[in-house]
């Protein structure tokens, strides 16, 4: 049996997406990814090629529609301060209002595929690395704005990074939108970076 020909593609990675998000990398084998998308397995390595393949372009997809994709948006013109503050309340928002407590994907990864898997773990360490790197570029921005002193720039992206690791952890367990949006706000205002609406 062949892949059905109502098969769509990107339908498909889509389901995997939340088959992965829901039960991690490990638990989402070729047999029981096969058996989701109704596909041979023969028919899953004509399609993606490899499970490690299909991961990269699930978490290709992910990325695209992540509550990171705001920060791209940030300007000079900007408030940096002010839109980082916003996009943290967002992403409390975000993750308290997911009936299933996912988290992020990329950051459930980490500790399932950092230092263990030589192929996908590498690839989502370079991804962590690309958003301190960014979010170090938008507070070197407010420093240029005269929003905050040019001081432990790095420091303070490695720690926002951080906090936004750790919000994607604890929303599993803590689901209020208000408790883990004052938790999140008193982190950035200990870092200097909390700004309210200019």
């Amino acid at each position: 049996m062949g892949r059905p020909q109502a098969f769509d593609r990107h339908d498909a990675v889509k389901t995997v997406m939340d088959e992965m998000w829901k039960h991690g990398y490990e638990a989402c084998s070729v047999k029981s990814i096969s058996e989701k998308l109704g596909i041979t397995r023969s028919s899953f390595y004509n399609t993606f090629g490899s499970r490690e393949a299909l991961f990269f372009e699930v978490l290709e997809v992910y990325l695209q529609d992540a509550p990171d994709k705001c920060l791209s948006d940030i300007t000079a013109d900007s408030s940096v301060l002010y839109e980082l503050s916003e996009f943290f309340r967002v992403v409390c928002k975000t993750r308290a209002e997911d009936p299933d407590a996912r988290g992020c994907l990329a950051v459930n990864s980490i500790p399932e595929l950092v230092g263990t898997d030589d192929t996908i773990g590498p690839v989502i360490e370079e991804a962590i690395h690309e958003r301190i790197d960014r979010f170090e570029k938008l507070l070197n921005l407010a420093a240029y704005n005269g929003e905050l002193a040019r001081e432990n720039l790095r420091a303070k992206a490695v720690a926002i990074q951080n906090l936004l690791l750790g919000i994607n952890l604890i929303a599993k367990i803590v689901r209020d939108e208000k408790e883990l949006w004052a938790s999140t706000q008193q982190t950035l205002l200990g870092l200097g970076l909390f700004r309210e609406k200019p």
